[in-house]
């Protein structure tokens, strides 16, 4: 499922195509198509994310998306006049003057109004990729939890955007025991653990690419100070993963390999429905 890194990049790239140009929707699928109706021939208001949720203003309709497990919603460029036949199930098109996007596979597509997306947004955590967010929040509903750090965190209601593979990399980078109880966690860990994600997370948005390991992460904050990110940015089109950092990690997906730390063998367990990964040894804050 993607994590609210790409959510977010995702609305930047719609606001940077279509955002004050009136757009073209349809639903080559047929589902979406009454709806479709009411947005086409609208202009693009604004496009924002809180979480993993994707809200577009277009006209006076809103449109929510979540994308799910299998959802894509990638913005190219319009190599013509008109953009290509659609392929396979696309719920919806968007097309402005230069560019084009089609929704596939999403959990939620609808149209909202102002009430109701107020209603999803107070049911979300702080979301470490907003301005002005803070883990107060989350921490009031962390330290009177029996639950462990390790579901707390993939709780959209404690913090919204974060997925397994932040869960993972973050506790293993704060050398967190991911089996800590909420009620046993400090609350100076659980601000190193929210500062870690604003870290990270702005990353993830800029290179389209989930960017734990210490020298990448470097390299990719001072590529984002410098600019150097905002073209690499602006040549993604979400349609597929970021390329710019090799796909490395901590621990995920490193099951009985040697902890980077310690060099002890990492191991995994089911938990909130995904695997975590962890190392048993090194990882003991709490």
């Amino acid at each position: 499922m993607p994590e609210g890194h790409t959510i977010h990049a995702l609305a930047d790239r719609l606001e940077r195509a279509f955002r004050g140009h009136v757009v073209e929707a349809t639903s080559p699928q047929g589902r979406f198509a009454a709806d479709a109706e009411r947005l086409d021939g609208r202009v693009l208001e604004r496009a924002q994310a809180w979480g993993k949720h994707l809200f577009v203003d277009i006209g006076d309709a809103t449109l929510h998306v979540h994308l799910g497990l299998i959802g894509m919603f990638p913005v190219k460029h319009l190599a013509g006049s008109t953009p290509p036949a659609a392929v396979g199930a696309v719920r919806l098109r968007l097309v402005g003057p230069e560019h084009f996007a089609d929704l596939r596979g999403p959990m939620i597509c609808t149209l909202v109004d102002r009430a109701r997306q107020r209603e999803i947004v107070r049911t979300l955590g702080p979301d470490p990729l907003r301005r002005g967010q803070r883990p107060d929040a989350g921490w009031e509903r962390v330290h009177r939890s029996r639950r462990t750090v390790a579901e707390l965190l993939m709780d959209q209601s404690v913090v919204a955007g974060v997925g397994n593979v932040y869960r993972c990399e973050v506790l293993h980078r704060l050398a967190v025991d991911p089996l800590t109880r909420g009620v046993d966690l400090s609350e100076e860990v659980w601000r190193e653990i929210w500062d870690d994600l604003v870290l990270l997370m702005p990353l993830g948005r800029k290179f389209s690419q989930i960017i734990t390991m210490p020298d990448q992460v470097e390299d990719a904050a001072r590529a984002r100070r410098s600019g150097r990110g905002r073209a690499i940015s602006r040549r993604l089109t979400g349609e597929r993963l970021g390329d710019t950092f090799e796909r490395r990690f901590l621990v995920y997906k490193r099951t009985g390999q040697p902890c980077p730390r310690c060099a002890n063998t990492l191991q995994e367990k089911e938990i909130a429905g995904r695997r975590l990964y962890w190392c048993p040894v090194c990882q003991h804050r709490h």
